[in-house]
């Protein structure tokens, strides 16, 4: 592909340009495709850092660590505190501009310790066009965006990822588990903790890839299923066990959703509530 050959090598280029640079690294396919460009680009000046912290599901750490090794690149490791943060535990329409500042200020923090002059993350040129306020935090700490710099959408970076071989080049997205809690509704590392159990049982138990258990008000899991998934979920032996397993993780009521898997689909009611948004900066 000529165009994705020519969007490879600016990309490159642009790395090579930053200096010593620190990937934000979740080990999702965004930035695992900045990590091997960095890595390519910058060599032994470039760094992947992965942030711990309560949202993080089970498995993907280990994930990511294997990935980075495979990769070739330096991985660090650091925990994150914003459930310490009150704004971000009231889980605004913003929440993730308090998870992403306190994500880009302890990589500030740390970058004497790595010896690395920028910051860069996975943000896609797709990511422009959907609910982002961790955009906005990006922004405040120069944090930069190597792939919307270099004009590569989402299919494009799989592409890419395909090409250089990385095995999760067509991984589903995996945003942190808070996503999952309704606006308005406080983000608990107990809540968070429930939803990753959740969902380790749906993913192991009926083989589903891509799928949420988002947490409604007043503990109401909502399952999304895709679409071609949703006949197994919703076989009476499945149901059954659907509902007992949730209710004996502390679900107090547990629905399958029939319009099936949308990704973001609690932004649906900022629109209708805007004005609520918290603004705390």
């Amino acid at each position: 592909m000529p165009e994705l050959d020519a969007l490879r090598e600016h990309l490159l280029a642009l790395l090579a340009g930053y200096g010593r640079v620190a990937v934000a690294y979740s080990g999702g396919v965004d930035s695992a495709v900045v990590a091997k460009a960095a890595q390519l680009a910058c060599g032994d000046k470039a760094v992947a850092v992965t942030a711990v912290s309560p949202s993080l599901a089970q498995g993907e750490l280990d994930a990511a660590a294997k990935l980075a090794g495979l990769i070739g690149i330096r991985h660090e490791i650091i925990q994150t505190d914003e459930f310490r943060n009150p704004d971000y535990l009231a889980n605004p329409f913003n929440r993730c501009f308090f998870c992403k500042t306190e994500l880009y200020q302890r990589v500030a923090e740390l970058a004497p310790r790595f010896q690395v002059d920028v910051v860069v993350n996975g943000a896609n040129l797709d990511d422009q066009g959907d609910h982002r306020p961790g955009m906005q935090a990006a922004n405040n700490f120069q944090v930069r965006s190597p792939l919307i710099e270099a004009g590569l959408n989402k299919a494009l970076v799989r592409e890419l990822a395909r090409e250089w071989q990385l095995p999760v080049w067509d991984k589903p997205a995996s945003p942190c588990l808070s996503s999952r809690i309704a606006y308005g509704i406080a983000v608990t590392p107990e809540r968070v903790a429930r939803i990753d159990q959740a969902e380790s049982f749906l993913r192991t138990t009926f083989q589903l890839r891509e799928f949420r258990v988002r947490l409604e008000a007043n503990e109401l899991a909502r399952i999304e299923v895709a679409e071609a998934d949703l006949d197994t979920v919703l076989s009476p032996p499945a149901r059954d066990q659907i509902r007992r397993r949730l209710h004996e993780l502390g679900f107090r009521y547990v629905t399958i959703d029939l319009d099936g898997f949308r990704s973001g689909s609690l932004n649906a009611v900022i629109p209708l509530a805007s004005l609520r948004v918290i603004t705390t900066t």
